[in-house]
């Protein structure tokens, strides 16, 4: 009898101590390591200034930019979720003149991916650009005329198709079908833009349901300090389908690190659009300043 009782006692003894250790044990923290994510922010400042007696010439000016960019990314298994941001802006302001801008864009790009292969992927996606502030031409008898603002244009294309990603560094979507949604918010742009991007007379947006999208995207160090980030977008309308009616847009940036945070900068568009300019509209800028970049992160 006497043994049993201690068994009794021992067994009880035994379930308290685990009880107690199971109640004591900290919570599992939560696995976020399906996220990698990368921001940077960036300033840049210029100035120029020349006495009254300056024989050489020129004009003083100031001039001031701006970027913020982001990454976040999530995959688990054969599905990826990849969001992008980049913002920027920049003014000068020459001696004598009003102020103008000198660089505007706001891009946000999400995708949902399906791992098919070791290089292929569906994918479905959303792509947003606009602009932040008022766009104007500036006539010889000085007066300006509104061309362009905060949604007017603004573009958003959905995309589904297969997407081609060989390495880290570079990715290929084509999109068969890759409806798109051109706005223009303010119906006084027409007077100005007598295309109005498309869109039609007494309207705020034009969809076109029926087209393609291609988007190839490439990220890539060329040297310790030098990166070389390029991204390009293809779209045609199936409806209006002809070689002068396709878009093109080719942006890059090329950074050169001098120090841990202070860059060189150099960026260009380049962009075809019938329903804004029959010409190819190009768009440069070099600029020094500091850039505070996080990468890697989970």
């Amino acid at each position: 009898m006497k043994t049993y009782l201690l068994i009794l006692v021992a067994t009880l003894l035994s379930c308290r101590l685990v009880v107690a250790q199971v109640a004591e044990a900290p919570p599992a923290e939560k696995d976020t390591t399906y996220w990698q994510s990368e921001f940077s922010a960036g300033l840049n400042f210029n100035q120029a200034g020349f006495s009254s007696n300056w024989k050489a010439g020129g004009v003083n000016s100031v001039a001031f930019g701006s970027l913020v960019a982001g990454k976040a990314s999530y995959g688990k298994e054969k599905f990826s979720w990849d969001n992008e941001l980049e913002l920027l802006f920049g003014i000068v302001r020459n001696e004598g003149e009003d102020t103008r801008k000198s660089n505007d864009r706001v891009f946000l790009d999400s995708k949902l991916g399906y791992q098919m292969s070791d290089r292929w992927s569906a994918y479905f996606s959303a792509n947003y650009l606009t602009q932040f502030a008022e766009g104007y031409t500036f006539n010889d008898d000085g007066t300006k005329s509104l061309i362009s603002k905060f949604m007017a244009p603004g573009f958003l294309t959905s995309s589904l198709g297969m997407e081609y990603q060989p390495n880290e560094t570079f990715f290929l979507r084509i999109g068969p079908l890759s409806p798109r949604f051109t706005f223009v918010t303010d119906q006084g742009i027409i007077a100005n833009v007598p295309s109005n991007y498309g869109v039609p007379a007494g309207e705020t947006v034009r969809i076109e349901w029926l087209a393609m999208q291609v988007f190839a995207s490439l990220d890539k160090d060329l040297a310790e300090n030098l990166n070389l980030k390029t991204r390009y977008a293809l779209f045609a309308n199936y409806e209006t389908l002809a070689f002068d009616s396709i878009d093109h847009r080719l942006d890059l940036t090329l950074t050169a690190k001098i120090t841990d945070i202070i860059n060189v900068t150099l960026t260009g568009i380049a962009l075809y659009d019938l329903d804004q300019d029959p010409g190819v509209q190009v768009s440069q800028a070099l600029a020094l300043g500091i850039l505070y970049k996080v990468g890697g992160k989970k």
